[in-house]
């Protein structure tokens, strides 16, 4: 199942990816089709991940009703506006204004450790523990959005991860439930202004800027994604691929990750985790590789799907 916030006649709306890549539009075929009123968890990502098993039996039955539709029902259900083609609306990110910044995982690939090393000529040193820092709501943007390449930086560099999205309420989770506590994935860019990272002496403010965090196209519920840590990561810039790693080199993995979070700090539905990357950032290419206004950027996770974004001059 993937999970999707979209605009349409700029009104904010979720819905559910049909098997043929349209949008079927949650609330409006609850409301039209079936005889489920307007329940408030469809008016947002939010809403509906903390309503928890009632909202995905709303989700799966719509999945199921148009999926047993013919050619003639489905262009009447188009017609009606619970069912849209991609290019008729337009992706936000999964939840567009997280209640909480998005929690990051830092240095959790062991080849990416090694190559920061070697470009700044320090000792390799793996983490003994997992590395938080987070980026604010306001870093936030979709699939198709732009990153601005801000005057504070010429360093602007990509990572592709795969992000956990939180679904019950907990804390102090022991590892061996950590999967209780996941809703669903989605995919992130950590963009990154290198010399604010390196300047700061923390990340929080390198990483941090408007349009730092894109993150889509839509969230895959757990039950889509049999293994997370099998999954494949891929980042394009201009088609180029940059990276191309694996989950399964995490250093901490997801269980470890949400057990050493959630230690004394409440986890949240709606609360997102996103867990590291793997080898080939710009930085530590000979000669180094840097974003400039006019450059694509695509983050691929196996299983989940495309994010793009293009990155775009300072105002």
């Amino acid at each position: 199942m993937r999970l999707v916030t979209f605009t349409r006649k700029n009104q904010q709306r979720i819905g559910v990816m049909g098997a043929q890549d349209e949008i079927i539009d949650l609330a409006e075929i609850n409301r039209r089709y079936l005889k489920g009123g307007n329940a408030p968890f469809l008016n947002s990502m939010q809403a509906f991940i903390e309503a928890g098993s009632k909202a995905l039996q709303v989700a799966r039955k719509a999945e199921k009703y148009v999926g047993a539709k013919n050619l003639t029902d489905r262009k009447k259900l188009s017609g009606a506006g619970a069912l849209l083609k991609l290019n008729q609306a337009k992706l936000m990110a999964p939840i567009p204004l997280p209640k909480k910044n998005v929690v990051m995982l830092g240095i959790n690939y062991r080849e990416h450790v090694e190559e920061g090393a070697k470009a700044r000529s320090l000792e390799i040193k793996y983490p003994d523990y997992p590395v938080f820092f987070s980026k604010p709501a306001t870093s936030v943007i979709g699939h198709l959005g732009k990153v601005i390449n801000h005057k504070i930086t010429d360093k602007l560099d990509w990572e592709v991860e795969l992000a956990v999205v939180i679904g019950k309420r907990g804390r102090d989770i022991p590892k061996e439930k950590a999967y209780d506590y996941v809703f669903g994935y989605t995919v992130c860019l950590d963009m990154t202004a290198r010399e604010l990272q390196r300047r700061h002496g923390q990340w929080f403010k390198g990483k941090s800027l408007d349009t730092f965090c894109p993150m889509g196209p839509w969230i895959v519920h757990k039950s889509a994604l049999k293994d997370p840590q099998q999954v494949r990561l891929i980042c394009r810039v201009n088609g180029e691929v940059m990276q191309d790693g694996n989950t399964r080199d995490m250093i901490f993995d997801i269980p470890t990750t949400i057990e050493s979070l959630s230690q004394g700090l409440t986890l949240e539905p709606g609360d997102m985790i996103s867990t590291g990357t793997p080898s080939g950032v710009g930085f530590a290419r000979v000669p180094p590789v840097f974003l400039k206004p006019g450059d694509k950027v695509e983050g691929e996770v196996e299983g989940i799907g495309v994010i793009e974004v293009d990155i775009t001059g300072h105002e």
